[in-house]
């Protein structure tokens, strides 16, 4: 990993980057399709949250990872808990540790912040994505995610 890796909460000018990292992910996730304009409307939201936050990891003055958690409130765990909604790197930074040092600066905010327990969704399909959450000791759970549209 190059030391010149440096992962900070995301700042309005990175939003055209973060938005190229999400159209890449996007293009992983088949439940989903990438729309600039909601994409664009829901970062600046993140951004704007004090129970939020959007980490860009930069290199070389290039946005290279993005990660997102939001706070929700858990009823088994009695209190705040914290849900991953977004974890991408640029592909060609990807086995660098961008991704592993995202997750753990997520995990130092949501322990700053009293949350118990972080979690995520990933494409059932993503080996890569699902190996890369093993190694880092995130455990697979018997739940089965579902949505309604409104």
């Amino acid at each position: 990993m190059s030391h010149s890796l440096l992962v900070r909460p995301a700042q309005a000018r990175h939003v055209p980057a973060l938005l190229e990292l999400l159209d890449a992910l996007f293009r992983l996730e088949s439940d989903f399709a990438f729309d600039a304009g909601k994409a664009e409307r829901g970062l600046r939201m993140l951004l704007g949250q004090d129970d939020a936050l959007a980490l860009a990891a930069e290199a070389r003055g290039r946005v290279v990872g993005l990660c997102t958690v939001q706070t929700v409130i858990s009823t088994a765990e009695g209190g705040p808990v914290g849900w991953v909604e977004d974890v991408v790197v640029a592909e060609d930074w990807r086995g660098r540790g961008v991704g592993r040092r995202l997750l753990a600066e997520a995990e130092r905010w949501a322990a700053e912040r009293g949350l118990t327990r972080l979690q995520l969704l990933a494409d059932g399909d993503n080996r890569a994505a699902l190996d890369f959450y093993d190694r880092l000791g995130w455990g697979a759970t018997r739940l089965v995610c579902r949505r309604r549209t409104l």
